[in-house]
């Protein structure tokens, strides 16, 4: 058996048969927190279920066709990932993580999803790694974007879950992609618009830093919303002021704003993007998701790429 540091004092290890028990506690645990979204949980009901599933897993890695490992944190086993399909003849693989409550916040996920993502493309040769994501479950689509990841589809109404039929996004990350050293104009575009967005998160009690849009924009910068019959165009003061007061007063809660596809082009010191995104939380109590499209225009200053306006529209 290995153990491998993943920082913090969390480990990740092999999560065989033998530590049913000890699964089946944490699943328990994690019920609240996974079951949204996917039915992990839902299938380890009991001991025995569970126990099933740890065997199932060993006998997939037996044949070389899929693995899983838990998160240990300070001793506590608090989530995991896994390959869910491995099929190393096509060279495509497909992981997949959990987490309770306890485990989240701190990257253990990521960091642990980036070791098995390493072994896959450097031990064993794979071409192309896989995440199947609901199209709501906002934490695993951002894991996906951590990781670098690229939104390939959505597969509408795929399957059907407590009633509904949900939308399945399928994400992806090849072999020539991983590990490519950052750096360079797109990537420092990039950083911009990963900041704007999220300085509107308010997630898992986090509290937004909505002043961290005066840093991407120049301070003559002007962002309009195209929603309605009449655009608003707002400075940065008349954007920022509202939004820190509804996201910090109970109004927003639980929000956060992702892109899922874009296009950017620089011609020289000047750049646009055009941006395909989602957004998801409560308003006044009551749950929304919603998509939308921007289009960024940026600078190159002398302290570096800023954006100088940017537009808005909501389906």
């Amino acid at each position: 058996m290995f153990t491998l540091p993943l920082g913090d004092h969390a480990q990740l290890r092999p999560l065989e048969p033998w530590r049913a028990e000890e699964f089946f506690a944490h699943i328990e645990r994690a019920r609240p927190h996974v079951d949204p979204w996917i039915p992990w949980a839902t299938l380890s009901p009991d001991l025995a279920s569970a126990t099933a599933v740890l065997k199932r897993y060993a006998a997939n890695q037996a044949e070389d066709a899929g693995r899983i490992y838990g998160i240990w944190l300070d001793g506590k086993l608090v989530g995991g990932v896994m390959f869910t399909k491995f099929d190393a003849a096509s060279g495509v693989c497909e992981i997949g993580c959990w987490l309770e409550a306890d485990g989240a916040g701190r990257g253990l996920v990521t960091r642990a999803c980036r070791a098995l993502i390493d072994w896959a493309f450097e031990e064993r040769g794979m071409a192309r790694v896989e995440w199947w994501v609901a199209s709501g479950n906002v934490r695993s689509i951002e894991a996906a974007r951590r990781l670098g990841m690229t939104r390939d589809g959505v597969l509408r109404q795929r399957y059907p879950y407590r009633g509904v039929r949900q939308d399945s996004e399928v994400w992806s990350v090849l072999a020539e992609e991983w590990n490519v050293p950052a750096g360079g104009d797109k990537a420092e575009l990039d950083e911009l618009m990963r900041t704007f967005l999220g300085a509107f998160t308010n997630t898992d009690g986090s509290r937004p830093d909505v002043d961290a849009v005066r840093e991407v924009f120049i301070p003559q910068g002007t962002i309009i919303s195209n929603v309605g019959g009449e655009p608003v165009i707002y400075d940065l003061d008349g954007f920022i002021e509202p939004r820190q007061k509804m996201l910090t007063d109970g109004t927003l809660t639980e929000f956060s704003e992702w892109e899922v596809a874009e296009r950017t082009e620089i011609f020289g010191s000047i750049a646009h993007r055009f941006s395909e995104y989602r957004k998801s939380g409560y308003r006044d109590g009551e749950w929304f998701e919603g998509t939308g499209h921007k289009t960024t225009q940026f600078l190159r200053t002398p302290a570096g790429w800023r954006m100088s306006s940017m537009a808005w529209d909501d389906e």
